[in-house]
């Protein structure tokens, strides 16, 4: 039996919109695309690059690729974002306590509510590193020759003056009996090159993420002093925290996922429900353990409301040691 043109035109059209979609979804999962707003090997690049490996081994997207783009303090790679907008397709900024640090300081001329919040995924802790030939074999040690002059100890961040890596540093040796506002800072753009200028003797402490710390030690050129955490991490027993050695000081560093400004709130929720499912897989267990991270999902509404929190915390911290007024 001959179909009428019109019913036969409605069946091609219903088949050809089913096609756009599957294309459509096809297209979502072809390439989730990380932009890192700053250098190879720096906590940003390792969370972003840990969770693309494990959202590909764990079926949940079928490619991931991965943006560099260092300067301006994180602000460069924010501020390409918000130019692009979806423009660039399905694209997430992986970022941190810094990017609260930094618009407080006036370093970025930007914040988190010029960007949509995704999900928060990791908690990490800071982390302080001697090279393996260090003199130093212990965090008192450090103490007392900064105590005895603070220009013996130079510490190194992948960060500028006044961002994280500064900042937790001057906490941690304030709350252990120095002046954190007398701490020699030497930054580096990037937690790579802050690990180089440590192995190669320009400075005697390096400032950063544990996970980073943990791969310098596994390495065996470098020693972990001590972390930021509130208490002993049951995987790594060994290391010991500031509180554990007597010290009131402890700090944790999210890492979490933004998007652009136009992004819809559809394919915000779908992002955000893509990195939960992430954080249950066995893939990304594995990621986890191996950095020392904890897992700290939050949804886009209570990740903002963690920020806005954080950043009232944070603005007295640094009122206090004298990073803002």
């Amino acid at each position: 039996m001959t179909l009428p043109a019109h019913a036969g035109c409605r069946r091609l059209c219903r088949g050809l919109l089913v096609l756009l979609m599957m294309l459509g979804a096809a297209t979502v999962r072809a390439d989730l695309h990380f932009l890192v707003p700053g250098g190879p090997g720096g906590g940003w690049d390792t969370t972003a690059r840990a969770a693309g490996e494990a959202l590909i081994k764990s079926g949940l997207e079928s490619n991931a690729s991965f943006q560099n783009m260092s300067g301006g303090g994180g602000g460069r790679a924010i501020a390409y974002m918000i130019k692009m907008g979806t423009k660039q397709g399905d694209m997430v900024m992986i970022n941190s306590t810094p990017i609260v640090l930094r618009a407080l300081s006036g370093q970025i001329p930007n914040s988190f509510r010029d960007l949509k919040p995704v999900a928060n995924l990791i908690a990490d802790y800071g982390a302080f590193v001697v090279t393996a030939n260090s003199p130093y074999q212990s965090w008192k040690e450090v103490m007392e020759a900064y105590r005895r002059d603070p220009r013996l100890v130079k510490v190194a961040g992948g960060s500028a003056r006044g961002s994280m890596d500064h900042l937790v540093a001057a906490q941690a040796f304030q709350a252990s009996g120095g002046d954190g506002r007398k701490l020699a800072y030497i930054p580096y753009d990037a937690g790579g090159q802050a690990k180089a200028g440590l192995l190669s003797g320009e400075v005697q402490l390096l400032s950063t993420g544990f996970s980073e710390a943990l791969e310098l030690m596994r390495s065996s050129d470098a020693r972990i002093l001590a972390i930021t955490a509130p208490e002993i991490i049951a995987d790594y027993p060994e290391i010991p925290t500031l509180k554990s050695l007597g010290y009131p000081m402890s700090f944790v560093n999210w890492r979490g996922l933004f998007a652009a400004p136009d992004t819809p709130d559809e394919k915000v929720a779908a992002y955000s429900e893509v990195f939960r499912k992430l954080l249950e897989t066995p893939e990304w267990e594995a990621v986890r353990k191996r950095n020392g991270w904890l897992n700290n999902y939050e949804t886009p509404e209570r990740f903002l409301e963690s920020l806005e929190q954080q950043e009232e915390q944070m603005a007295r911290v640094m009122r206090d040691l004298g990073f803002i007024r």
